[in-house]
């Protein structure tokens, strides 16, 4: 699957969207999250409130973005890349691991910084919903049958364990598990602050998709000659 180059306008987009992400984690990490506004961002990345809109819906997402950058894309474009004979299943796997666990320069102090601010710690958690849309167009593509709901089923259960994953390692101290999922877990003011991770990362997100492998292998038998 061969995707063309972005054209001027998408690339003055993407420019636009890097520099927002930018400024909303500097001047969050600088002046606290909660003193940060739209404004504030919008005149570091030099551009108007009205455009900063047109990018992020908050400014939770903006600097939660900074981390989470294109990570949904690049996702899908590793799969993309993996050879044929690999089992999908395990080609989605090592896509999630790989861009999950690799923080880049930098991005360690980032996440720390994300994990232990509970609105941006619940900010991070929803990033994994963008998961879906471009793994599902991968998906429709690897198994030759885009018109079919499979692929969009598949991917949004990808999406769904990488989150269980990583609420899991992201549990707040003094938050047992069986807390974790519940939609009001971690809101209180004493779980915005000291967060633990739980083991390993990629242990949990491995946990996490393996239960997803048979119908992987499932959806890959039924399209074979």
């Amino acid at each position: 699957m061969t995707t063309p180059p972005p054209g001027l306008r998408e690339r003055k987009k993407q420019a636009t969207r890097e520099a927002l992400r930018a400024a909303a984690l500097r001047l969050a990490m600088e002046q606290g999250p909660d003193r940060v506004r739209v404004e504030d961002i919008a005149e570091a990345a030099g551009v108007s409130p009205r455009t900063y809109n047109n990018y992020f819906a908050s400014r939770e997402q903006a600097i939660v973005s900074a981390v989470t950058a294109d990570r949904e894309a690049r996702i899908a474009a590793t799969v993309a890349a993996r050879p044929a004979g690999v089992r999908l299943a395990e080609a989605v796997t090592e896509a999630v691991v790989e861009q999950y666990t690799d923080a880049g320069e930098g991005g360690h102090e980032a996440l720390l910084f994300i994990t232990t601010r509970s609105a941006l710690r619940h900010a991070f958690l929803d990033s994994t919903a963008g998961i879906e849309p471009p793994l599902t167009a991968v998906i429709a593509e690897r198994l030759g049958d885009t018109g079919a709901p499979t692929a969009r089923v598949l991917a949004a259960s990808v999406a769904a364990a990488v989150r269980i994953a990583l609420e899991g390692w992201l549990r707040p101290a003094g938050e047992d598990a069986e807390a974790v999922g519940r939609p009001d877990a971690g809101r209180s003011p004493d779980a915005g602050g000291l967060v633990v991770p739980v083991g390993s990362l990629s242990d949990r997100l491995r946990a996490a998709l393996a239960p997803l492998a048979p119908s992987f292998d499932a959806a890959e038998r039924r399209v074979q000659p």
